[in-house]
């Protein structure tokens, strides 16, 4: 299957720019994710880091589960 998507430019500039940067952005994500990961499983955290990590942990993949986006697909 084949898919075109067409954009109005420069009123779809956004729009563009979100569907042609999409997977530089998933790239970002993914690893921000494993970032995080790593300094959960790993690192040695004072408790104020091990909360913050954990609470930047929990806020992204919250993001991510509400907005639908699955980083394994």
């Amino acid at each position: 299957m084949k898919v075109k998507i067409t954009f109005d430019l420069p009123e779809d500039e956004h729009e563009f720019y979100c569907a042609t940067k999409g997977k530089d952005m998933f790239v970002v994500i993914w690893n921000l994710q494993q970032e995080l990961r790593k300094l959960y499983k790993y690192e040695e955290l004072n408790e104020d880091e091990w909360n913050m990590v954990e609470r930047l942990r929990d806020f992204l993949n919250d993001s991510l589960n509400e907005n639908e986006i699955n980083l394994n697909k």
